[in-house]
């Protein structure tokens, strides 16, 4: 009997060795395998860090957080921030209580003065030196005998006897000619003036330059 032809160049097991239970790559009968791999599959790698791993950080701060921690100068390279507005000075403020106030007793005084001489229908020169002391005095009795303070005073007095002059005229030609008092105030300012500078002599302007310095004593007075 003829026997059969074996095929020529029969193919050779990779590796060496025949396939173990179906593993094509296994080594063959009597080859060691490969040892197992132990430890860090990806070589010598350096050892987990431990600890804190962003490094060496400062500790977190407590309280203010824009205070000064531990004599450490403050962010900015500067002071404190947001540090507080000084307060107002106490001199400022006595300086505009004081004007305010003397403005403010000007305007009653001067009415005042011009309701009595129309009262009376005639002029009461000496009324005048009691609108500067009382608008000198009340001035700097609330704001302070300070130097501006009495000036003001000085020129207020002198406003409010030159207003009341004209209340008062405005009230005798109001009453002459049967007419309400704000007509002719108001309506008639100019013919009210007129009247005042006609008829203004020396003593008048005598009395207005006294009731300044009333005024002047009047603050002297009242600190």
């Amino acid at each position: 009997m003829s026997q059969p032809v074996q095929p020529p160049n029969q193919p050779q097991q990779p590796y060496g060795g025949q396939p173990v239970d179906g593993n094509p790559y296994a080594a063959g009968p009597g080859a060691s395998a490969p040892a197992a791999p132990t430890g860090n599959p990806y070589g010598d790698q350096p050892p987990a860090p431990t600890g804190n791993p962003y490094g060496e950080q400062p500790p977190a701060s407590t309280g203010n957080p824009f205070g000064n921690p531990q004599g450490q100068p403050a962010p900015f390279g500067g002071g404190a921030p947001f540090a507080p507005a000084p307060p107002a000075s106490p001199v400022r403020n006595g300086l505009a209580i004081g004007v305010l106030v003397a403005f403010g007793a000007a305007i009653v005084a001067s009415i005042v003065y011009g309701v009595l001489l129309g009262s009376i229908e005639r002029e009461f020169g000496y009324a005048a030196i009691g609108v500067g002391f009382l608008v000198g005095f009340a001035a700097a009795k609330l704001g302070g005998a300070n130097p501006v303070t009495i000036a003001a005073a000085a020129v207020f007095s002198v406003g409010a006897i030159y207003f009341g002059q004209l209340i008062g005229y405005a009230m005798v030609m109001a009453d002459a000619a049967q007419v309400s008092f704000s007509e002719v105030f108001l309506n008639h300012f100019d013919t009210v003036t007129r009247v005042w500078k006609e008829e203004a002599d020396f003593m008048r302007y005598v009395f207005i330059a006294l009731g300044a310095i009333a005024a002047i004593g009047g603050a002297k007075k009242a600190s």
